[in-house]
Formats: structure tokens, C-alpha cells, sequence
């Protein structure tokens, strides 16, 4: 079998499905663009985009729904300074298309900042293969979807008597976009996307009352459902009732200024949020972050080094390209401690005269782009984990978290544990409850004192917000212990 190049190849697909069925063609691109170039813009973009979406859910041992949903449209762009116009359309067509570049053309010549939407029903950028092009929701048929929840729930009741419920969904999405760009650049990329997860809730008597405790799994990326093989089920089945009985023999977490320790993976989503978006290009522009101003500065521990790379295969964070038409990048942020980029977009990187990273993201053809996270993550160090939970004298080792929230102007952030242990002499002591995290990101990673060589990324189950929009992520690290961190505890 010969396959075609890339970028001819995803092009191929979003012609066919985003262009050719409605009548439209490159020709009909460039002359929206050049109706909203009739006014002085500093840029503009077409997005086109058509999602495919599925989702099955299992619940007291039986397949309680299944949705399918198809959604398209396209988004049109001018940008002039900060100012960005915005119009989109669920229609895809000529007359929808103009309408748009009229709207948008209007507001720009106005000089106002709003976004509507519109009533109305030539060189191509570099692109690569991090993933297929395959359309997931057709990789297993229903049958197989339903059984495959179904053993879920066989596993977890199987794996401890104190399982009580089961809780499993599994999501596929198969999302096609094109991008055309007012300097005749054209974009586009093929992007599959599925999902599984796992939530038990435990009992047991203790004290005379009936204790209930909940433990989560899941995973996924860019590939088909046949990824979820027997092994990736029971680990994740595994993970889920192991989390959910270790809750149930937890202890109220104490409280104070403590070292912690956490775990590799999916405790980076801390990294993420604490320092990650302080890190976007919009936040540092309007000065708004902690970060800001800071290039060539010392903003955190030696030995730490921080990147977002949208470039990892299969990954859920990664892109061929971003939502803007650019390569995404493996972007070095923090190196050794030392800043050294942001992350940013294409109007942002104009703003501060750099070039853009590939991160201009959006949640849908109804949203404006702007500097998102694809995949961010720590570098290992040079430390065993064992190494590392031993030197606690009095501490916390926590290894899975919930949610969390960061005030990006201050840095400061709130963490809750949702799977912690106390530590003495360097032993694990008992599981503990309620513990949540409270510290500075800018000055937690100044108290980073040992990093471990067990880098790891979270199994594919990230999703981020900003502005209202939401965009699937990664996450990661290796084992850290940082020194002086509040924690609230229950004890």
C-alpha cells in the first residue's frame, strides 16, 4: 500500500469533508480573506472544523446511554492590534462564508472587540503524522463497546467484595479542521481522540457505620478503541479499586508547613496549573502573570526544566498542527531552573515580537484561539523514588490528586489530594483524607530539593480550561519532593 505525504493527506480529507460537499474551494477562501483584508487587519483566519462524537456509559451492571452527535462549522477571524474580530456559523456554505467575512469586517472597521455569530444557515503549511488518521468510532462496533464496559464492571466486582458500584464510560471522537490564513498559508489535520474511565465506590463497616469511598482510572490518546486491550482494562480497573480501598483505610490528613512529596505523572497536573498557565503568552503580555517580565531570570530550583511539547505520538495534548495552522513545538520553558520562553499564539507572539510555538489554540469553530498547553511536563532528575520518600522526616506523599484552581496574577494555588500517605522517619504510615496543597507556583518550584528519574505521563485523561473553553491536555513528572508547603488537613 502507498500512502501520500502527510499534509497532502490530512488536506485530502478536510477538502472532502469541509469543502467539496458545500461547493467551496481554495478560490472561495481567498476571496473571504481578501473581503476582510478591504479594511486594515493586522490578521486573519478561516476555521473550518466537522466532529464526530460518541460516548457510552455503564451503571449498575448495565449500559445505561449512548450518545452520537455531529457538529460543524466555521469560524472567521480578523485581527487588528490587540483587537479581534470574530464571527462563526454552523452553515457551512458560500453565502455563510461571506456573511462572516462581512461581520467580522464591520467590527474591524469599528474598531470593537466582540463575537457573533452570523444567522445564516496557497502555500500549505508543514504537517506531520503524530497520530492516525483513522476515524476511532469505527474501530469497534457497538457490540464490542457495550462488552467492553461490560467486563469493566466484571473486573472491578471481581478484584475486592467491597466494591459496591461501578461506574465506566468510553468516548471517541473523530475531528477534522482546515485552516486558511490570510498570508495564503493552508492548514489541516485529522484528529481521532478516545477515552475510558473508570470509577468504583468501596464500603465497608468501620465504627459501626457504613464507610463509602471512590476511586478513579482512565486513559486514553489519539488511536482507535483496540487500544483498550485486556492489559490497559485491568490496570486501569486495578488502579480504580486499589485507590478506592486504600481511601478506605485513610486517617484525617494532619495540617501545617510540611515537605511533600509527589508522585510521577498525573500529580504534573499540579505543574500544570500552578505554573503552566502563568507561563501563557496572553497572561505575560498584559503582565498579569507572576512570570512576567521574567526571561533569563532564575524562577525556579536547579536541575528543574519544564517543557510543553505537542509533538509526542498518540498523545492526547499532541497536535499535527495547532488550531492557528502552525507546527506544533517541543517547547523549552524552564531550563535548569532558568525561564526562557512562554507559550504562545500568533497574535500574542506578533504583540511581543517573537515567534509563535504552536500553541494557538480552541476549544471549537464557535471560539477565538489563544495560548494553550498541548502536553507539559518536568524532566527526570537523578534520584530513585524509593530515595526520595525515605528522606522525609515528617511529610506527605501524595500520588493522586483532584481538583485544584490558581490565581495566575499571584501564582498562588489549592490542591486537593484525593490519594495521599503520611510519612515519618522515611516510612509510609497510614493513607490519609482531605489533605490539600497550598502554596505559591513560582515559589514552589524554588523549594524543589530532589527530583527523581522516573518521568512519567499521565495515561491520556487531561482536560484544561480557560476562558470558558476547554481543550484535551497532557500532563507530567517524575517523583518530586518540594520543602515548605502548606497543608490543610482535616486532623
Amino acid at each position: 500500500m502507498i500512502s501520500r505525504e502527510p499534509t497532502l493527506e490530512h488536506l485530502a480529507t478536510a477538502r472532502s469533508l469541509l469543502l467539496e460537499p458545500f461547493g467551496l474551494d481554495e478560490s472561495t477562501l481567498q476571496r473571504a480573506l481578501a473581503a476582510i483584508a478591504t479594511h486594515r487587519v493586522d490578521d486573519a483566519d478561516l476555521y473550518f472544523q466537522t466532529t464526530r462524537s460518541e460516548g457510552w456509559s455503564l451503571e449498575e451492571g448495565i449500559v445505561k446511554s449512548g450518545s452520537f452527535s455531529i457538529d460543524q462549522g466555521v469560524g472567521v477571524r480578523a485581527i487588528a492590534g490587540e483587537k479581534t474580530a470574530f464571527a462563526y456559523s454552523d452553515d457551512i456554505s458560500e453565502a455563510s462564508l461571506m456573511d462572516a467575512a462581512a461581520t467580522v469586517r464591520t467590527i474591524a472597521a469599528a474598531g470593537q472587540n466582540r463575537r457573533v455569530k452570523v444567522a445564516r444557515a496557497p502555500s500549505v503549511a508543514r504537517s506531520r503524522r503524530l497520530y492516525g488518521g483513522i476515524d476511532p468510532i469505527g474501530t469497534l462496533d457497538s457490540t464490542q463497546k457495550v462488552a467492553l464496559l461490560e467486563k469493566v464492571e466484571r473486573l472491578a466486582r471481581a478484584r475486592d467484595p467491597r466494591v459496591k458500584q461501578v461506574m465506566a464510560g468510553l468516548a471517541a471522537e473523530h475531528d477534522v479542521v482546515l485552516v486558511a490564513r490570510a498570508d495564503g498559508t493552508l492548514a489541516a489535520d485529522v484528529r481521532p481522540l478516545v477515552r475510558l474511565s473508570v470509577t468504583v465506590i468501596a464500603e465497608q463497616m468501620h465504627d459501626g457505620k457504613v464507610r463509602r469511598e471512590v476511586g478513579t482510572a482512565g486513559g486514553g490518546g489519539r488511536f482507535g478503541l483496540g487500544y483498550f486491550h485486556d492489559a490497559i482494562i485491568e490496570g486501569y480497573v486495578r488502579d480504580a479499586v486499589d485507590a478506592a480501598l486504600t481511601n478506605l483505610e485513610s486517617r484525617p490528613a494532619p495540617a501545617g508547613e510540611m515537605s511533600v512529596v509527589l508522585g510521577p505523572g498525573w500529580p504534573g497536573v499540579l505543574l500544570h496549573e500552578a505554573v503552566g498557565h502563568g507561563l501563557e503568552g496572553d497572561f505575560n503580555r498584559k503582565g498579569s502573570s507572576a512570570f512576567s517580565g521574567r526571561i533569563g531570570q532564575r524562577v525556579a530550583a536547579k536541575g528543574v526544566t519544564v517543557l510543553d511539547d505537542g509533538t509526542i505520538p498518540d498523545r492526547r495534548g499532541s497536535l499535527n498542527v495547532d488550531d492557528e495552522g502552525q507546527p506544533t513545538q517541543r517547547n523549552v520553558l524552564i531550563e535548569d531552573g532558568i525561564l526562557r520562553g512562554y507559550i504562545q499564539d500568533a497574535m500574542n507572539a506578533r504583540l511581543m515580537g517573537v515567534k509563535p510555538t504552536g500553541n494557538g489554540r480552541r476549544e471549537s469553530y464557535a471560539a477565538v484561539p489563544m495560548p494553550r498547553m498541548t502536553n507539559t511536563y518536568m524532566l527526570a532528575g537523578d534520584r530513585s523514588p524509593d530515595e526520595i520518600v525515605a528522606s522525609l522526616k515528617r511529610g506527605l506523599y501524595a500520588v493522586n490528586f483532584g481538583g485544584g484552581q490558581v490565581d495566575i496574577t499571584s501564582g498562588k494555588f489549592v490542591f486537593s489530594a484525593s490519594e495521599a500517605f503520611w510519612v515519618e522517619n522515611g516510612k509510609i504510615q497510614y493513607p490519609v483524607k482531605g489533605a490539600t496543597l497550598i502554596g505559591n507556583g513560582p515559589d514552589a518550584l524554588t523549594r524543589v530539593s530532589m527530583i527523581g528519574n522516573d518521568l512519567k505521563l499521565d495515561t491520556g485523561v487531561g482536560t484544561c480550561g480557560k476562558e470558558g473553553q476547554s481543550v484535551p491536555v497532557g500532563v507530567g513528572q517524575p517523583t518530586l519532593r518540594i520543602d515548605r508547603l502548606t497543608v490543610g488537613g482535616t486532623a
